[in-house]
């Protein structure tokens, strides 16, 4: 009877519950932010495509005026940025806020890669994003010499909207670069917190860099 009666208390114990594992927010809130932002470039896209259907004219002389092999450097240059930021994200990962030995020895092993932090790949990543702004203010200018200006034609404006607010938004995230390479020197330990805000901003930095391909092939590459 004793037995029966331990039995029967081990079947009247509920089960645990399996846990469940809710969604970042920060990540949530970061996507749901950026996926405005696709509808403010989509918005672009369209008024490009839009004043192009009126005035096909101006796409016959002034997309000569724009310096193909220039930009498609200063592309690649932008392209390899997000690869450097990704490798930051991996070192967040692992909690790694800065390398695990000099930081310009970073290929004396075979997993050499992995020496550097997250603050050195964002640091490499900050470089490229900048010489990309410089580029394309350099391009800039190079297209006021050529009388090309935001108010000259239909295709100046949208040429100079589009690839502006990229630029800008380029800037906004040199600036969190700075923003999160400063606070894994400030915070005391580079945890969960330290290491999500490098993540969010990597998802930022992909999607400026995804949105200027699309713009790359159509504003130069298609023209």
């Amino acid at each position: 009877m004793a037995a029966v009666a331990t039995v029967s208390a081990v079947e009247s114990v509920p089960a645990p519950h399996a846990s469940v594992n809710r969604p970042n927010m920060v990540q949530v809130g970061t996507i749901v932010w950026l996926a405005s932002e696709l509808m403010f470039f989509a918005g672009l896209f369209a008024m490009y495509f839009t004043i192009r259907s009126v005035a096909p004219q101006e796409w016959v002389t002034e997309p000569g005026k724009l310096n193909l092999p220039f930009s498609t450097a200063n592309t690649i240059n932008l392209v390899l940025s997000s690869v450097w930021c990704q490798m930051g994200v991996f070192a967040a990962e692992r909690y790694q806020a800065s390398a695990l030995g000099p930081w310009w020895t970073p290929w004396t092993r075979r997993d050499g890669w992995r020496n550097w932090g997250m603050r050195e790949w964002y640091a490499l990543t900050y470089v490229a994003g900048a010489l990309f702004v410089a580029g394309q203010i350099f391009e800039y200018a190079n297209l006021f010499s050529e009388n090309l200006w935001i108010d000259s034609s239909g295709y100046g404006s949208v040429f100079y909207l589009a690839t502006g607010f990229h630029g800008l938004h380029v800037t906004g995230g040199l600036i969190a670069f700075l923003f999160i390479i400063g606070r894994s020197f400030a915070a005391k330990r580079f945890g969960h917190a330290e290491a999500t805000s490098a993540i969010v901003t990597s998802y930022y930095w992909h999607f400026v860099d995804v949105v200027w391909i699309g713009l790359f092939l159509v504003i130069y590459v298609i023209q």
